[in-house]
């Protein structure tokens, strides 16, 4: 290839890459902040925006959009049962060093197609990717099972969520979703995820929190056990022992 061959390559390379550098994302949340109350039962945020450009759109691969709301993370001892003598016990365990209480990823088309491993591994998007197992492959020799099985015991209860073809694209610029919030949801600081690719790589990032409160009788539970829980547990035994000696009471006087 001569050097002006290559110089024509480059000229008509620039204007794809910075077509894609022009790309920001501006979003916006229905609620940026969930109450936890007694009588919680789960909510929905909807997430919305557009793409913003400096130029038109030119003939590059199809926009894909990727919103992912993480919960906070921590550390899970996951254990594995095994039978020994008639009797289910706990075998080997496997100490996951950091995955999100909750995790929920929504998608323009299936992931694969528009996010290529190596970004995956970058950004660290999928479900899979958000779970990190350091040192996990020294201790058992079968780790991926263990976090599989996190995996699959989270998206029974809620947690984890992988929705694919949820993200709705409007003439390339608008888009919007919904995500669904459990009522066993973990309090703390969550953080949405906006990701534009194209041709399987992520051309910009937006970032926004979203904060779950415990409230009312809920907090004042939840501050009392974490902070007075000697006076929590002397409460707790008292409430016991009146609803013992009330059942007993009810019971005699129904005799």
């Amino acid at each position: 290839m001569s050097w002006r061959t290559l110089v024509l390559a480059l000229c008509f390379a620039v204007p794809a890459a910075a077509q894609e550098d022009d790309e920001e994302v501006v979003a916006g949340l229905s609620q940026s902040r969930i109450s936890i109350s007694a009588n919680f039962d789960g909510s929905e945020i909807l997430v919305f925006g557009a793409v913003k450009r400096e130029s038109p759109i030119r003939s590059q691969p199809p926009l894909g959009v990727i919103v992912a709301v993480v919960g906070p993370s921590g550390a899970v001892t996951v254990r594995r049962k095994d039978r020994l003598a008639g009797i289910w016990v706990n075998q080997n365990s496997v100490e996951v060093d950091a995955a999100p209480s909750f995790y929920a990823v929504a998608t323009s088309a299936p992931l694969e197609d528009i996010l290529n491993d190596t970004e995956d591994l970058r950004n660290r998007i999928s479900i899979r990717r958000a779970i990190r197992t350091v040192g996990a492959a020294g201790l058992v020799e079968d780790p991926t099972n263990f976090t599989d099985a996190l995996i699959r015991i989270r998206k029974g209860a809620g947690l984890y969520q992988m929705n694919p073809g949820t993200v709705e694209i409007t003439e390339s610029t608008l888009f919007n979703t919904s995500i669904s919030l459990p009522a066993n949801l973990t309090e703390g600081e969550y953080l949405a995820r906006i990701f534009l690719t194209r041709g399987g790589r992520v051309v910009t990032e937006h970032r926004t929190e979203i904060y779950v409160r415990k409230v009312g009788l809920e907090r004042l539970l939840y501050n009392l056990a974490h902070e007075q829980p000697l006076i929590y547990g002397l409460l707790s035994l008292a409430l016991a022992a009146i609803a013992g000696w009330g059942a007993s009471a009810a019971f005699r006087w129904l005799r």
